[in-house]
């Protein structure tokens, strides 16, 4: 049995159709057909059914594809090891982050890898931290920036530091120069511009609030961080944030809540046991370098 059987069989797997999975492996359907023969004389097992208008997988079949998917995960890791330069004159690094760190905390510590690294190619992106999370397990990122408290088993988690969410305000807002803290009920009376419910932010600011009883007055929800700054920075609304994001702003103000708002740990994720090239150890240790980390991790308050 060689590699490109275990291709040709995920590719039917996948199309469900000779031709399609022909064409897409730029091969002729007869060819396709011979190797499938092949890996099912080796098995001693008939992994496909033919029988109908589409070709369905066979208990046999199922049972192999979810190993034959494991094993070319594995065996594509092992090419990116053989090239990988442990010099890190070259390589590439898959990043991926939720959405509130790219507003204050992704800028400087790629601004430093890249100026540490500059031969290293990153691949970023922004997204949930479910989506971010099977990307994971589908080997298709290196590392991610999230929180600590994951959905899957499979997802290891070094913590970071601990993030703090505040009430955002812009400066031509009456509580700008306010001290001490707001109560509960003023709170209750400030018209609010949040993210909506796609963030991992609105569901601690929503569980906040019924925890506490109380009933946000909600004005705008948006799905752009960028925008709820814009929109405070402009107006009378106020917002929940990260402080971070606050102080990354000079044009917006932070007030403080009592009780306050919750915490949470920012954390790197990692699938376990996948391989982990110069350019991602390099990066999990610069993630990890306390000059950098102007929020420290506190033992007391963080959980992993």
């Amino acid at each position: 049995m060689l590699l490109r059987h275990i291709r040709y069989f995920l590719a039917v797997a996948e199309h469900r159709n000779f031709t399609r999975a022909a064409e897409a492996l730029h091969v002729s359907q007869p060819t396709l057909s011979q190797q499938i023969r092949q890996l099912e004389d080796a098995m001693s097992a008939q992994l496909l059914d033919r029988s109908g208008r589409t070709i369905q997988l066979t208990d046999a079949g199922a049972a192999y594809l979810l190993y034959a998917q494991r094993a070319l995960q594995d065996l594509e890791a092992g090419q990116r090891a053989i090239h990988d330069v442990r010099d890190l004159t070259r390589g590439s690094l898959r990043l991926a982050m939720t959405p509130t760190f790219t507003a204050y905390l992704i800028g400087p510590l790629l601004q430093a890898y890249n100026h540490r690294y500059p031969n290293i190619t990153l691949n970023i992106r922004e997204m949930p931290q479910e989506r971010l999370e099977a990307l994971l397990n589908e080997d298709a990122l290196d590392v991610g920036i999230a929180f600590s408290d994951t959905h899957s088993p499979d997802i290891e988690t070094q913590a970071l530091f601990v993030e703090a969410l505040a009430m955002v305000i812009g400066k031509s807002h009456p509580y700008a120069k306010k001290r001490g803290a707001l109560t509960l009920r003023e709170f209750e009376c400030e018209a609010l511009v949040l993210l909506n419910e796609e963030f991992a932010t609105r569901h601690y600011i929503d569980r906040y609030c019924r925890q506490h009883g109380v009933a946000p007055r909600i004005a705008m929800e948006v799905n752009s961080i960028s925008a709820v700054i814009e929109l405070v920075r402009r107006s009378t609304l106020a917002t929940l944030l990260p402080a971070a994001i606050a102080r990354e702003h000079r044009e917006l103000c932070l007030v403080e809540l009592e009780p306050a708002l919750p915490q949470r740990t920012a954390a790197l994720l990692l699938r376990k046991g996948a391989y982990r090239s110069a350019a991602t150890s390099a990066f999990i240790a610069l993630a990890h370098d306390p000059a950098l980390n102007r929020k420290p991790l506190r033992a007391d308050n963080a959980t992993t």
